[in-house]
């Protein structure tokens, strides 16, 4: 018999694919720090430099790690570098977040956690998408599953957005504590526990997250049902699928639902509903709309004419 046996083989493709790795991340650190200036960086500019860019013990210094360790991860040397490192270099270089992204990739062999969010908004572009996506309702949602915009549909659907305080304005809270949206779901008690389960992978990346904390902590006191659910540990990525709802105008709806991560914001999720096509949904979600609109025209009407006048 001739060959290798196959755990040798898998050894040996590890190993090249982290040798390839290694020489990515060496390429990369250097290409960056080439690029930058010392002056854009608040460095003095002493010296002739051989080299455009930084130096490598500029780098270090900047980014608080040892010279000879930086120096062989530029290298292409087998070591790895921490997760902490990573990100002190990914400051001290200036990186993007897509790059920041592809440096800890290259320098760890797996994707880095979220950063810590500010306030988190979705893009013009995301933004602008939403509107022509009716009558299809969707709505965009952080980290945290809180609602960070949505279109007409949405809300004609689900309920009016705009009118829930914003600390109670998220998806998993509302489908747990609000009695119109667990009537509004045909199989509530499959849908939740699939909601929590997807909750749940999350949590990998979440985990220590002061505000993710706090929203398990309300919900495991606001609902037996997500205790029992959470308590499962339960995980689930698919988003993918067919939601059955019933309204109480309109009856029995059809959707079909996909969720939409944009790379530019990858902790961000747009969740679209749109109309099945073997069901009358489309021209049911036609006259809400319809009823909507003339809906919020007549309270325009009567908010103008019951409005002070001013002499």
């Amino acid at each position: 018999m001739s060959g290798s046996p196959p755990q040798a083989s898998a050894h040996s493709a590890r190993a090249r694919k982290h040798a390839r790795r290694r020489d990515e991340l060496a390429d990369f650190l250097r290409r960056r720090r080439e690029a930058l200036r010392p002056e854009e960086l608040g460095l003095p500019a002493l010296g002739r430099r051989r080299t455009p860019g930084l130096r490598r013990e500029e780098v270090a210094q900047l980014a608080g790690v040892g010279v000879t360790w930086y120096t062989w991860l530029e290298q292409g040397r087998d070591v790895r570098a921490s997760l902490d490192v990573l990100e002190a270099i990914a400051r001290a270089l200036r990186l993007t977040p897509a790059e920041r992204t592809h440096l800890i990739v290259l320098g760890r062999g797996e994707p880095p956690p979220p950063q810590p969010a500010g306030c988190e908004r979705p893009s013009p572009v995301l933004r602008r998408m939403l509107r022509s996506l009716e009558p299809s309702p969707a709505f965009i949602l952080g980290r945290r599953w809180d609602y960070l915009d949505w279109n007409r549909a949405a809300c004609a659907l689900f309920g009016d957005l705009d009118r829930i305080p914003r600390e109670r304005r998220n998806h998993i809270w509302l489908n747990f504590t609000d009695p119109a949206r667990r009537e509004l779901i045909a199989d509530w008690e499959r849908y939740a526990r699939h909601m929590v389960a997807k909750l749940r992978a999350d949590t990998s990346q979440l985990v220590g997250d002061p505000q993710f904390e706090e929203l398990i902590g309300a919900l495991r006191s606001a609902s037996p049902e997500f205790c029992r659910y959470w308590s499962r540990h339960e995980v689930a990525w698919r988003g993918e699928g067919v939601s059955e709802l019933r309204h109480p105008k309109l009856g029995a709806l059809r959707f079909d639902r996909a969720v939409f991560s944009p790379l530019e914001a990858p902790e961000q999720r747009l969740v679209l509903y749109t109309p099945h096509p073997q069901s009358d949904t489309a021209a049911k979600m036609r006259r809400l709309l319809a009823r909507q609109l003339a809906q919020r025209r007549r309270e325009g009407v009567l908010a103008a004419r019951c409005a002070p006048q001013t002499a």
